[in-house]
């Protein structure tokens, strides 16, 4: 099976991509998880999240896009079809307007689990990263650290989907060990993304192993599965190649005792300057 990632076609099982591992077996084991996290880079964790609460909150997003007349509105509000001529959105910022959203990424389920993997208590930042991206469009390979690291690196990703994400609509992939290539880290690793005007490292993910080795992992994921991974781990997205537009948010949860990039926390986040 051939499947876009990023600017290449790879083969699913070939020599450059794999399937991930998901974490199910050890999931309240934090000893295991933390040392899980520290061989992989990441957690993928299936059915963490309530599905109907995240499906929930998939009506509402859906509901937003559907004023705004982004749907196509001869189709199912569940399915996300694209109107003519709609392309990616970006909702980044508190999402008040999104009770049913933050009560899924801000609940007592997603802060206990953070709490006991910290051994502290944790938060989370208030600005959250909510993306409806559409056909031919995916996010190139980057380390989330170019972007949030003016606080503790001891912080986590976690990557949602806001409802079933096939291959042909462009789930995430991380590149396997991409938490070890330390000359990358003392290099891309160490910018920041408004002071040294930085983004993605690239959008062939091919450029990255050839390099420095590894190899990528994707699958596909149903809502209420999360990805959990640290700042120093590669990542990038597949090709959305259908008409229905995917839905995701990414979130950041840290101890509350350590220092946190002030641009995403506070009542109205300043974000990127």
């Amino acid at each position: 099976m051939m499947v876009k990632v990023g600017s290449r076609e790879l083969e699913l099982g070939g020599e450059h991509l794999t399937e991930l591992r998901d974490s199910n077996d050890i999931r309240h084991d934090f000893d295991a998880l933390r040392a899980r996290m520290a061989e992989d880079g990441y957690l993928l964790l299936r059915d963490f999240h309530d599905r109907e609460e995240v499906l929930n909150a998939r009506r509402a997003v859906l509901r937003k896009m559907e004023k705004m007349g982004k749907l196509d509105r001869d189709t199912l509000l569940e399915d996300g079809v694209m109107a003519d001529g709609s392309r990616t959105l970006f909702f980044g910022g508190t999402n008040e307007d999104l009770p049913e959203l933050l009560d899924v990424l801000n609940g007592p389920r997603i802060m206990s689990f953070f709490d006991e993997l910290f051994g502290e208590k944790s938060l989370t930042y208030n600005y959250k990263w909510l993306r409806a991206v559409g056909k031919g469009d995916y996010t190139g390979a980057h380390y989330d650290i170019v972007y949030m690291g003016r606080g503790t690196h001891n912080l986590y990703t976690v990557w949602s989907p806001i409802g079933d994400i096939s291959y042909a609509m462009g789930g995430l992939a991380m590149c396997l060990g991409s938490h070890r290539f330390e000359e990358l880290k003392r290099t891309y690793g160490t910018k920041d993304s408004d002071w040294d005007k930085v983004n993605n490292y690239t959008d062939d993910p091919l450029v990255i192993t050839g390099k420095y080795g590894g190899k990528w992992a994707t699958t596909e994921y149903r809502a209420g599965d999360v990805m959990i991974f640290g700042m120093f781990l590669l990542h990038c997205s597949l090709e959305n190649t259908t008409n229905q537009y995917r839905l995701s948010v990414d979130t950041r949860y840290q101890s509350s005792q350590e220092k946190i990039d002030e641009r995403w926390a506070g009542k109205k986040p300043r974000g990127h300057f």
